[in-house]
């Protein structure tokens, strides 16, 4: 299944279905009203979230037939006034994995004139960070945030994955690792500064279950960048370049660490933009990632004080 959340005026937060033919399904409820409840349930009733899923859409199916909005519709900057989409989950946690991606160990090396990622890339332990609260993170269309201190700060554009308190996977989604480079090339241990500020973290648009992934060891993920309608950069990588599996990943992250349901992993970005280009006022950022969609935002320079 591909689950979202949307926006409806005069009535708030929705959580949706996309099905084939790209319209969503509104399968909201009194007690289920957003996607962190819903997979909630899913655990605490010991079923997966399809099935709890399939259980409200037959529900609701009768009631609602015909007020079905189309993806694209609601595929526009948010508007308190017009239907939208919202970020697909509010996530208790993020946390963030770093150097997962040869190319990224190499251009960290360069930036802080170190070895000091590639040792990480090469280590058994890998690097993990915490990365973001809910409040620190924004849906698609929604602007994401270059801070006010940064003058270098760029897109990591990663595949995501939301875990329960028990660290299964519940589903894949795209991730904006948005981070301050000229920061964390100053010292790795301005990593924080770099890593958590207002609208750090962008995620969305949908939240796809496993089954709906073919092979999430092999994905395609491509990253545009959009400045005054013309496209300067863009670039690829696929998960198969990631020398951590998802099992290694959630084995140190929660080696005497619990997490909440609800948890989003990033997994590492093999996406690394030139020395030249960084993220201006302005700007768009896309992320695609096969079989998952296309998260977009604007870029928004935080002001001083």
């Amino acid at each position: 299944m591909r689950i979202l959340q949307f926006f409806l005026p005069g009535k708030g937060r929705r959580v949706g279905l996309l099905d084939a033919d790209e319209r969503i399904i509104d399968i909201t409820t009194d007690e289920i009203s957003s996607v962190l409840q819903l997979i909630l349930t899913a655990e605490r009733e010991r079923v997966s979230i399809n099935v709890i899923a399939a259980e409200l859409e037959e529900e609701v199916a009768a009631e609602r037939v015909g007020s079905e909005y189309s993806f694209a519709e609601l595929n526009v900057p948010p508007d308190e006034k017009t239907p939208h989409l919202l970020i697909p989950i509010e996530p208790p946690e993020v946390w963030g994995c770093g150097v997962t991606y040869l190319r990224s160990a190499k251009s960290r090396d360069r930036e802080t004139e170190t070895d000091l990622y590639t040792r990480a890339y090469n280590a058994e332990r890998p690097e993990i960070f915490f990365k973001a609260t809910a409040s620190r993170c924004v849906g698609p269309n929604e602007p994401i945030y270059i801070r006010s201190d940064s003058n270098d700060t760029v897109p990591e554009p990663e595949l995501a994955y939301v875990l329960d308190s028990r660290g299964r996977i519940i589903g894949f989604t795209i991730a904006n690792d948005v981070s301050a480079r000229d920061i964390e090339g100053e010292n790795p241990l301005y990593l924080p500064q770099a890593k958590i500020f207002k609208g750090c973290c962008a995620l969305g648009p949908i939240i796809a279950t496993p089954s709906e992934i073919t092979d999430p060891m092999d994905l395609n993920i491509r990253c545009r960048i959009i400045r005054d309608e013309e496209l300067i950069y863009e670039g690829e990588a696929n998960t198969s370049q990631m020398r951590r599996s998802f099992e290694e990943i959630n084995r140190f992250l929660m080696r005497d660490n619990p997490i909440p349901t609800g948890t989003v992993v990033l997994t590492g970005t093999g996406v690394v933009l030139p020395d030249d280009i960084s993220l201006e006022d302005g700007d768009i950022v896309e992320i695609e990632i096969d079989e998952i969609g296309v998260l977009s935002n604007p870029v928004r320079k935080l002001g001083e004080g």
